[in-house]
């Protein structure tokens, strides 16, 4: 059986799994691993609070157990990694989350790391997060555009916002690479890219680049 790469958004809105599966197109080349993207039916319409994130967790563990006989390996698309722990005890399969390999990733691009969120309400939980992992110090700041999950999704609503929070960060804060601290924002790296002339990390394409390179490190 040919196995699988799963990467699961948490969050029951298809718009934004359709958009992180539109993000992973060019990493598709590699011959024997199909990545697919699923939506959590269970999970809340968007991750912006503890609870939301929360609420994930047992409905995720449950869904990867169900999964792990076709799975190469796994990828959380939520930037606040729910459950990533929970779900590694219950698979022997590799699992990555968007956070803490997007914010890796940023480290082999700048000093100082700038996160836009998606909700002013993100941000406590994603500031706990990087504290627990160690990452703080290494943080110029983490700004919010101010929309929901639906909204940042459609590029015609959001990306002016994200390009003048780009800017704040960069010039206010001293970042000197951004994160984009939610998955399903793809199409708006390059454009964010250019105008705030700062390397921008998108953190799905991120992660399955990570994915890909452990499953060939342990086929090697």
């Amino acid at each position: 059986m040919t196995q699988t790469l799963y990467v699961i958004n948490p969050n029951s809105l298809e718009r934004v799994t359709e958009g992180i599966d539109r993000a992973l197109d060019g990493l598709r080349a590699l011959p024997g691993l199909p990545i697919e993207c699923l939506t959590l039916k269970e999970g809340p319409p968007g991750i912006q609070t503890q609870r939301d994130a929360d609420s994930t967790i047992t409905p995720l563990g449950t869904l990867v157990e169900r999964l792990e006989d076709s799975a190469a390996g796994f990828v959380i698309a939520c930037f606040s990694d729910p459950g990533l722990h929970s779900v590694r005890e219950r698979t022997r399969k590799p699992v990555l989350g968007i956070g803490e390999s997007g914010m890796l990733a940023a480290f082999m691009r700048g000093q100082r790391i700038g996160v836009i969120a998606v909700a002013a309400t993100s941000i406590p939980r994603h500031l706990r997060y990087f504290g627990a992992m160690g990452l703080s110090a290494r943080l110029a700041n983490e700004r919010a555009v101010g929309f929901t999950v639906a909204e940042v999704a459609d590029p015609a609503l959001s990306l002016a916002k994200m390009i003048s929070t780009g800017k704040q960060l960069r010039d206010e804060d001293g970042a000197d690479v951004l994160v984009m601290g939610c998955a399903g924002m793809a199409q708006m790296r390059r454009p964010l890219e250019d105008a705030c002339g700062l390397p921008v990390i998108e953190p799905c394409q991120a992660t399955v680049g990570m994915a890909i390179g452990r499953l060939l490190a342990d086929k090697a």
